[in-house]
Order: C-alpha cells, then structure tokens, then sequence
C-alpha cells in the first residue's frame, strides 16, 4: 500500500491540535510593567509559549539523541565524504524550483536569475546536479524558502515556536514550511508519475544529510551552553535574521515597492 501524504484538512487539524496542545500547557508569565529591563528581554525573546516548547524540545532532544544522531553518524561511517558531497550537491539542486520561485515572489531578479543557471549547468554538466559545477563557475548558490518570502511582504514571524521533528520555528516559517510541503514542484511531478516513495525517500535523506553536517556544531552547542534549549533559540532566530537579510539591511515591502525584506 502506498503512504500518502496528510490531505490539507487532514493537516489543519493536526495544527489545531498543537495550538489546542500550547493552551492547555499554558503561557510563560510575562513580567510586570514595574520591572522594565525584565520585560524588555521578555520582549526580546519573544517565546510566550516557553513551556510548551521546551517539553516538545525535550521530546525532539530525545529522538535526536537515541535515533537521528545515531543514523547521521552511521551515514557518515559508511559514505566517505566525496559520496555525502554528491548527495548533497543532488539535494540542493532538487530544491532550485523552490528557491526560484521564492526568489521571484521576493522581486530578487539578480538571484533568480542565479537561481536559474546554476540549476541549468548543474542538471546539464553536473550530472543531474550530483556535481557542484556552477559554484567553481563563478555562481555560487543561496537559500530561500517561503518563510523568509513572508518576511520580505511584511509578515510577523509571531512567537518563538518549537515544532515536533522540525525543532525550532515560529507561525510565519511553519506555514511556510507546510506550504512547500505541499507545492514542491519536484514532488508534485513525482507523486504524479507515480513514484510518491520518492517524495519520501527524498525527504528522509535530506533530513539526514542535514543532520550529519550538523554533528559537530551541535555537539560543541550542547557541550557548553548552560541551557542547551535557550542557545538554539537565540542561533535559530540570529541565523533566519540573517537568511531574511540576505546577509545585509533590507527594508519590507510596501505598497508599490518592488524589493525589500523584512528582519524579524
């Protein structure tokens, strides 16, 4: 029997779950007026749902612990790292449709059209992108999702929200991240030809891919944060500031503007 993914109801209840999850679990106690350096950190950190997300954090720490990092080091065990390369260098081209698109909807022209030719050379000459061809070509590659597009059109990130498997998140990059579960180019093409075991053989690899070249980072993060949960915050929302930027100042959308992104 096939595995089909979760339809879109199917899916908007599971969220409603989590949200009903969160409000059963109850909201940190900001602090009071009367201690303003206190609420501004509070402001700062923006995670009213502390409790919540640290339960779930705990849950993704212990599969984390006992499952994914164990299978990232046996991948990188049996794959030399030439192999891991080629596997990840296919990976990052599957995702071209993606980043285009969002380059787009971003009004970044220059970077769509980078978009365009490294996905171009790389599918040609770079064996169906199993090599890296366009970066020795002067064109190197860049990240966009439909998060960080919502960014750019003025979208609040919302509070600090940790999700199950996914780890750390917020409202604005979850909705994006469950509308490119959906509208992948690639994986509609799959699923339509018939190969949906494609779709997840795909998203289990990348999962481990990233995950592998993740090992040592969050191994030296875990062995000397005070609170390992509270490091990742700050890392994740300092990093998707910088992925929103695009490493440098922009300014949100308006009306008639034509470029711009929004800093969290």
């Amino acid at each position: 029997m096939t595995a089909r993914r979760p339809s879109p109801s199917t899916a908007a209840r599971i969220a409603g779950s989590i949200v009903a999850l969160g409000l059963l679990a109850g909201c940190a106690t900001p602090p009071p007026e009367s201690d303003p350096e206190a609420r501004a950190e509070w402001d700062q950190v923006n995670d009213p749902l502390e409790p919540m997300n640290r339960e779930i954090f705990a849950f993704n720490d212990f599969l984390d612990t006992y499952a994914i990092r164990p299978a990232a080091e046996g991948y990188r065990t049996v794959v030399p790292q030439f192999g891991r390369d080629r596997i990840h260098d296919a990976l990052e081209n599957l995702k071209s449709p993606l980043v285009f698109a969002n380059d787009v909807l971003q009004g970044e022209t220059d970077r769509a059209v980078q978009t365009f030719f490294r996905a171009a050379f790389n599918t040609t000459f770079g064996l169906l992108g199993f090599v890296d061809i366009a970066t020795e070509a002067g064109i190197p590659a860049h990240e966009e999702d439909f998060g960080q597009t919502l960014a750019v059109w003025g979208l609040d990130e919302g509070p600090y929200l940790v999700l199950p498997l996914f780890g750390p998140s917020n409202p604005r990059d979850a909705f994006g991240t469950a509308v490119e579960w959906y509208g992948d180019p690639v994986d509609l093409v799959l699923v339509n030809m018939g190969y949906e075991w494609a779709t997840w053989t795909r998203s289990g690899i990348s999962g481990l891919d990233r995950r592998e070249r993740m090992i040592d980072t969050l191994d030296d993060v875990k062995r000397t944060s005070l609170d390992y949960y509270a490091s990742l915050r700050s890392l994740y929302r300092q990093h998707r500031t910088s992925e929103i930027a695009n490493g440098h100042d922009r300014t949100p959308f308006s009306a008639g503007s034509s470029a711009g992104a929004a800093s969290r």
